[in-house]
Order: structure tokens, then sequence, then C-alpha cells
């Protein structure tokens, strides 16, 4: 399995990303290790991962939502079930929290 996930840094930025053991790579953040981002901002929570069965699926969606608005992030953690079914993504991605 493949995750893409959306985290808030202490400085109420959000960190998108993915990664094939979504427990080990949030405790990587929460550490501040393997990434410059939430080691410089500091880790505040896991909001929202989706989660997929290729590699190549969590790179596209990591891809599509790093260029969105912080806005529209904030709408994807709001409605991550919404937001999957508006981009007709639904047979692709399975939604956790």
């Amino acid at each position: 399995m493949y995750f893409t996930y959306i985290i808030r840094c202490k400085d109420n930025t959000l960190y998108t990303g993915y990664t094939s053991d979504i427990k080990r790579r949030v405790e990587e953040h929460k550490k501040g290790i393997n990434c410059k981002y939430t080691r410089a901002r500091g880790f505040e929570k896991l909001e929202v991962y989706f989660e997929t069965n290729t590699k190549s699926k969590a790179m596209k969606l990591e891809s599509y939502i790093k260029k969105l608005t912080k806005s529209k992030k904030i709408i994807i953690i709001q409605n991550p079930h919404c937001f999957i079914k508006e981009i007709d993504l639904e047979n692709d991605y399975v939604v956790g929290s």
C-alpha cells in the first residue's frame, strides 16, 4: 500500500507527501528526520491521508495536491471523501485520518 498525506506544521503551514509506510513516516516527521520542511517548521498533526495500491497513484495525487492553494488544501482536509469523489478517483483511493 501507498499513502498520500497532508501534515499540519506548528507554524500552521501544510506539507504534502507520499510514503509506503504512513506510521513510520509520521514518526520521522515528528522527530524532524528525513524532511527539511517539517524539521524547520515542526510537526503538529497528520490531517488526512489517502491510501492506494500503487506508488504511481500516490505520487500523482501528491503532485496534484501540492499545486493547490492552502485554502483548497483545507477544504480537502475538511471534506476528504468529497475531494476524492470530485476528482473521480473513488475506486483508486481510501480516505483515512
